[in-house]
């Protein structure tokens, strides 16, 4: 089983619609997600989005990093440019993959869908190239 971490600044949106995105269509790939500086709630859009889809989990949460930094990542994905910027010194090399995506959080709920789109077109080929899964 490859291991993906995805990262982003508040994990309450993006990170959270990859992290269900890559478990749900990239078999032999378990991802999580965090924050470099988590919000500690969920986006009530983005979670409405993932059970619409059919793809939430009652286990996906914001949470930070310190929290999974004794986990071995064969990833890391970034998907906003702060958390880019930021990505802290893992204990051992670990590859890393980043592709930015807009922050739907606050805007009109089409926003939500737009990105969820993008995530779908644009990060999970580039994951399952990545790992060569």
């Amino acid at each position: 089983m490859k291991k993906v971490l995805v990262l982003c600044t508040g994990n309450s949106c993006r990170s959270i619609m990859a992290e269900a995105l890559i478990n749900a269509n990239l078999e032999g790939v378990e991802a999580k997600s965090s924050g470099v500086r988590a919000s500690g709630k969920v986006n009530p859009t983005a979670q409405k989005l993932l059970e619409e889809k059919g793809i939430w989990r009652e286990e996906y949460h914001s949470k930070t990093l310190d929290t999974l930094m004794d986990e071995d990542f064969d990833l890391v994905v970034t998907v906003c440019d702060h958390a880019h910027e930021t990505c802290p010194m893992f204990p051992r090399p670990i590859e890393k993959l980043h592709i930015g995506f807009e922050d739907p959080s606050g805007k009109e709920e089409v926003e939500y869908y737009k990105t969820y789109e993008e995530l779908e077109t644009l990060l999970l080929p580039k994951v399952k190239e990545v790992l060569d899964v």
